[in-house]
């Protein structure tokens, strides 16, 4: 690997790279940031105040920290843990990674070289039963060439709840291994309370429905997109399986969600009270990243719903405007004058239909792709979350160690022989604890780095997309806008204004 290529091109060549830093042109400009930086106490001693003296533990240690020719800064090489040297791998290319199975590599390969291809649509929205006790069922159809699956083509019918389950699933099988599974669709109560009851928004069910529909399809097809995900069994079985297990605990109002309700919680007191010492630079400059792009895609999210709300007013108003033109051409009894704003009222009545059609596109092309990423950064917080509850565990085990060893060499110095065997099994034990901990530590952090370099390799893929999307209907629409006023009657609208002048004149005359 040359440690001189743009991390931009590392992003792009070499997904697994764990060592591509952040782009120092886009750190200054895109990411500049007033973020926080959040300093962590417990950075103490860890290699002094506990050694490892099991010679296969301080091997396995030192193939994880990268090798023991590795430099480390002189100030903390007595005093504290080189969290950089456990996340980064060796700079020497050529020989294998620590303690890495053939499975994973192969997987690697795979994402690499990945030449398969899926596509998931849902459609075909249908509620089941009536009243409070109804729900909506929608359509999963499913094409694919990977082998893996039975068929290349199928669907199913699922309801919203087995969203959710598969969602759960997913996050407590890979969110605490480092991995950033996309975040299911929000579960709107008063939203669905509203359809169950013949009352959509805005007196709309069908536009809650559809926008539900939508942000399904793009949460299984973000899934599908990751090599890893789509290959999980009970993926696999949601899109294969006629019927699935009942999903439970994924109302609102359930004991799930006071479990989750309390999960958050307790999450937050141990961001609040749990704090680490980062001494890896990519971490630092990473998490200040995240924190100024989520601040800046909530201010765009924002304002792109304001205009998408702002152009169906306008498309409203643009309809008023036209029926009221029209019933002004029927009462008018000049034929010339009536004709003009009959075909005024037409015009507008096109333009109408152009409005609204700009505002899908704001908001399905756009917003919503702001709102998925906004959720999506909430993902890799929380798997930068989970990295420093394993450095805390790792912590733990390191302290509780130390008390052992300390306990150990009290009996020992007492000659208290009979406790001896038992003390030393626990220090035995907790030296075991201790190289898990460093273990878990630096493999969490390796996959984080591996899931934020596909997280901005997707990103940019994904607003290049939308925006030439979201551009190219704009033009359309302008394109339309123009043709539809280039057909308006020039003769008959000259007219039509010198026939109101002379009105006004005439009427200016008698006053």
């Amino acid at each position: 690997m040359e440690d001189d290529r743009e991390p931009a091109a590392l992003f792009d060549e070499d997904v697994d790279t764990p060592e591509a830093k952040p782009d120092e042109e886009t750190n200054g400009d895109l990411f500049i940031g007033e973020t926080t930086e959040i300093t962590l106490d417990d950075a103490g001693s860890k290699k002094d105040d506990t050694p490892v003296e099991s010679d296969q533990g301080s091997a396995d240690i030192e193939r994880l920290e990268g090798g023991e020719n590795e430099e480390k800064p002189e100030s903390s090489a007595a005093a504290s843990v080189d969290v950089t040297n456990l996340s980064k791998p060796s700079k020497d290319e050529s020989e294998p990674a620590p303690k890495e199975k053939p499975e994973e590599k192969e997987v690697e390969e795979e994402e690499e070289d990945d030449t398969f291809d899926m596509n998931i649509k849902v459609s075909d929205p249908e509620k089941i039963g009536d009243g409070m006790s109804s729900y909506m069922v929608f359509k999963v159809t499913t094409m694919t060439s990977i082998p893996t699956y039975k068929n290349s083509e199928m669907f199913v019918k699922r309801r919203f709840s087995d969203f959710l389950g598969l969602h759960d699933r997913l996050n407590s099988k890979f969110l605490h291994l480092g991995r950033l599974v996309p975040p299911a669709p929000e579960k709107s109560v008063v939203g669905m309370t509203k359809v169950k009851l013949g009352k959509g928004e805005d007196n709309n069910p069908v536009d809650f429905i559809n926008k539900r529909r939508a942000a399904l399809e793009r949460y299984l097809n973000r899934v599908s997109k990751h090599p890893i995900l789509r290959e999980d069994p009970d993926f696999r079985q949601f899109l294969e399986a006629d019927v699935l297990p009942r999903a439970k605990d994924t109302a609102a109002l359930s004991g799930g969600g006071l479990k989750r309700f309390v999960k958050s919680v307790g999450d937050t007191m141990f961001q609040l009270t749990t704090k680490m010492s980062e001494s890896d630079q990519w971490f630092e400059e990473k998490q200040q990243q995240i924190e100024t792009l989520d601040l800046q895609l909530k201010k765009l999210h924002q304002s792109i719903e304001v205009l998408a709300l702002q152009r169906r007013d306008l498309s409203s108003s643009t309809a008023a405007f036209a029926k009221s033109t029209a019933m002004l051409s029927n009462a008018e009894e000049h034929a010339t004058l009536s004709r003009a704003l009959s075909q005024l009222a037409e015009v507008e009545e096109k333009i109408e239909q152009l409005h609204i059609q700009q505002a899908d596109s704001d908001f399905y092309v756009v917003a919503e792709l702001l709102k998925d990423y906004i959720g999506l950064i909430q993902s890799v917080k929380a798997s930068f979350q989970e990295r420093v509850r394993s450095y805390s565990n790792w912590q733990h085990a390191q302290q509780m160690l130390t008390k052992k060893r300390e306990a150990l060499v009290k009996l020992e110095l007492a000659s208290k022989n009979e406790k001896l065997p038992q003390a030393q099994e626990e220090v035995k034990e907790w030296e075991q604890k201790v190289e898990k901990g460093e273990e878990d530590f630096g493999k969490i952090s390796k996959m984080i780095q591996k899931e934020m370099a596909r997280f901005e390799k997707n990103r940019v893929k994904d607003f290049r997309e939308s925006m030439i999307k979201y551009l190219e209907a704009m033009m359309d629409s302008q394109q339309q806008l123009i043709k539809y006023w280039e057909g308006f009657p020039t003769g008959g609208q000259s007219h039509c204004i010198d026939k109101l002048i002379s009105i006004s004149s005439s009427n200016q005359n008698k006053n």
